[in-house]
């Protein structure tokens, strides 16, 4: 495997926690990954709600710029259509240097109402917000100068400071699930970035087009797909399932009311058809059974089984990068800690050595 990273949610689902006691305990954790020998540290963009409250991840990243030594320090993901392109561009130059050269830089569209209504922006406009934001800001990380014409952001050529440092093009990200967030990934040749919410066989399709699509505009092999999925790992297996079932589901259900993933209303917006298709399908079976099988596709266990399942995956996507959700649904910070540890002693190593071969479509 090229690179096993964790990501940060900023999720506060335990009544009892305060938002200060889970940013420090979120804080930690990234800290702790870097002194047990992980490659990358992602953080994601929500407001405005418990699911998930980090508004800003350039200033998460910028915090353990100091905290750490080495680690990797990803955006998982900047939501473009809530960020003008001139300070997204801004604030990655400056936390690429502030780090060192650090900086993995993910973009996304996003999808709940409950965060673009405050922003006063249509659903129905993220599909063009993020395909004209998007190539400039990469553009401008490559050239050091940003300027666009397009109807949403137009800017006047400006120069940008700090100056880069050095080139973007093999550490970019895109978060795509809709066939046209596929598209884009690959026309920005960016990795494209999945979160793992059924089988990975199933996501083959989804995958196979991306890399039809990376070498059709690219001439050469896509990089490897990057995974996000949840995990936890304790010596106990039973245990570990009862635990992992417990909070993936509690994470589960907030995911499904954030972003209203069993409601009608996708149907209605262009560019989400595939939304609405997967609400269709939650109505139909059930939230309960929805959260049972999202929990199944996880990573959870003793190290052995969790090996087990990266090794399954490996056979069926070939090589890939791996990014851990340790903190989830509620979880105690202290148990999120020992699974993580745990993961890094016995599993880590081992998933290292995983080889598979770069995939061709």
């Amino acid at each position: 495997m090229l690179g096993i990273g964790i990501n940060l949610g900023f999720g506060k689902l335990h009544p009892d926690l305060t938002d200060q006691q889970m940013y420090d305990g979120e804080l930690d954790v990234a800290v702790a990954a870097d002194r047990l020998g992980y490659d990358a540290v992602w953080v994601v963009e929500h407001h405005f709600s418990d699911y998930s409250a980090c508004p800003d991840n350039f200033v998460v990243l910028a915090n353990l710029a100091g905290r750490t030594t080495r680690i990797k320090l990803g955006t998982a993901a900047v939501i473009l259509p809530w960020n003008d392109p001139l300070r997204v561009a801004e604030k990655a130059l400056m936390v690429d240097t502030i780090s060192g050269g650090r900086l993995l830089l993910g973009f996304g569209r996003g999808l709940s109402r409950t965060e673009y209504v405050p922003f006063r922006i249509p659903l129905d406009e993220t599909r063009e917000r993020f395909d004209e934001a998007a190539p400039m800001i990469f553009e401008a990380l490559e050239t050091g100068f940003i300027e666009g014409d397009g109807p949403f952001y137009p800017q006047p050529r400006a120069e940008l400071r700090p100056r880069p440092r050095g080139s973007f093009l093999d550490r970019r990200y895109c978060v795509a699930g809709s066939p046209d967030s596929v598209v884009m990934a690959a026309k920005l040749r960016a990795h494209l970035m999945s979160f793992i919410v059924r089988p990975v066989p199933d996501l083959m399709p989804t995958f196979t087009r991306y890399r039809e699509l990376y070498e059709a505009e690219h001439v050469e092999t896509a990089p490897p797909i990057s995974l996000n999925v949840n995990m936890y790992c304790h010596a106990d297996d039973e245990l570990a399932r009862e635990r992992h079932f417990e909070y993936v589901n509690r994470f589960f259900m907030s995911n499904v009311e954030h972003y209203e993933m069993a409601g009608e209303h996708f149907a209605g917006i262009k560019g989400h058809e595939r939304y609405a298709a997967n609400a269709a399908y939650f109505r139909e079976i059930g939230l309960e059974k929805a959260a049972n099988d999202y929990a199944a596709t996880a990573l959870w266990g003793n190290p052995e089984r969790i090996l087990g399942q990266i090794e399954a995956i490996r056979d069926v996507i070939g090589d890939f990068e791996l990014t851990l959700a340790p903190a989830f649904g509620g979880m105690p910070y202290d148990q999120a800690h020992a699974s993580l540890e745990l993961f890094a002693r016995e599993v880590l190593p081992k998933a290292r050595g995983l080889r598979g071969k770069p995939v061709a479509a």
